[in-house]
C-alpha cells in the first residue's frame, strides 16, 4: 500500500470502529488487552493518533511526550466516543498529506520519514478495532489488502534486530533448521530463524511449522489475538516461538 492509501486507511479504520462499537458499553473489558476496557482502548487510540500528529505536524527531532499513549484511564460512563476517535484519525491524517511522506520527523529505531507514522497507525487502528469487535462479540473483518500489508509490516518491525538488545532471551528462537511459515491460499511468508538475525520473505518454503488460515486469522494469530487453528509441522516449537514475540 503507498502513502495516500495509508493516510485514508487511518480514518477508515478509526470510522468503523466507531461505527461497529457505537453501541458498545465502554466499560467492556477487552481480553486482548489485559486489564483495559473498551474506554481505555479508545482513549489509547484517539491519544496515539494525537500523538504521532503532534510529531509529524511539528516535525520533531526528538521524542514527544507520550502520556495521552500510555495513561489510559478515565471515565467509562456514556457512549463511545466515536466522533473524538475519527477527529484524532483525521488530525493524523491531514498532519501526514501536509508533510509527505519524506518529512524527516523523530521515529523509533533506523526510520526517519513520516511515512513511518502513516503506515504503522494504518494497522494499529486496524489491530486495535480487531480488539475491540472481539471483545464486544462481534466478527472483525478486514480487506485483503489492508490485511497483506498489515502482515508485511509485522514481520517487518518483528525482525529488527534491535529487538536482541531489548530482550537478548529472544536469540533462544535462533537456530539451526529454525523456521516458521504462514499460509493463506495463495499467500504466504516465511521467518527464517537459522542464522544469527531474523530474516523474512513472502512466499512458500519447508518450515519447522507452517500456520495456515484464512487471512485475517494469520494477522490475529501473528497479535496473539487468537490461537492458531491449523499447524502442519512442529506445533510445540510454534508455541516456542511465539512466546519471544512481543511485537504488536
Amino acid at each position: 500500500m503507498e502513502f495516500d492509501r495509508h493516510c485514508a486507511e487511518i480514518v477508515t479504520q478509526a470510522e468503523l470502529l466507531a461505527t461497529e462499537l457505537a453501541d458498545a458499553e465502554l466499560t467492556t473489558p477487552v481480553p486482548s488487552c489485559p486489564g483495559w476496557t473498551l474506554g481505555a482502548l479508545v482513549r489509547h487510540l484517539g491519544g496515539g493518533h494525537r500523538w504521532a500528529a503532534e510529531i509529524v505536524r511539528t516535525r520533531a527531532t526528538v521524542p514527544v511526550p507520550d502520556d495521552q499513549v500510555r495513561q489510559v484511564d478515565g471515565d467509562d460512563s456514556g457512549p463511545l466516543p466515536g466522533a473524538w476517535l475519527v477527529e484524532g484519525a483525521s488530525l493524523l491524517a491531514s498532519a501526514l498529506r501536509e508533510a509527505g511522506p519524506d518529512a524527516e520527523v523523530w521515529v523509533p529505531f533506523h526510520y526517519r520519514t513520516a511515512s513511518f507514522y502513516a503506515r504503522r497507525f494504518t494497522h494499529e487502528t486496524l489491530v486495535h478495532r480487531a480488539d475491540a469487535t472481539l471483545a464486544a462479540g462481534l466478527g472483525f473483518h478486514a480487506g485483503p489488502e489492508v490485511v497483506l500489508d498489515a502482515i508485511d509490516e509485522w514481520m517487518e518491525l518483528e525482525a529488527l534486530p534491535e529487538h536482541f538488545e531489548f530482550r537478548p532471551e529472544k536469540r533462544e528462537i535462533l537456530g539451526d533448521g529454525r523456521s516458521v511459515g504462514f499460509e493463506a491460499g495463495e499467500h504466504a511468508w516465511f521467518v527464517d530463524l537459522g542464522g544469527s538475525a531474523v530474516t523474512w520473505e513472502r512466499g512458500r518454503r519447508g518450515a519447522a511449522a507452517t500456520v495456515r488460515g484464512a487471512l485475517t486469522d494469520l494477522l490475529l494469530v501473528l497479535y496473539q489475538r487468537k490461537d492458531a487453528q491449523d499447524v502442519v509441522g512442529d506445533p510445540a516449537w510454534f508455541k516456542s516461538w511465539q512466546t519471544h514475540v512481543r511485537f504488536g
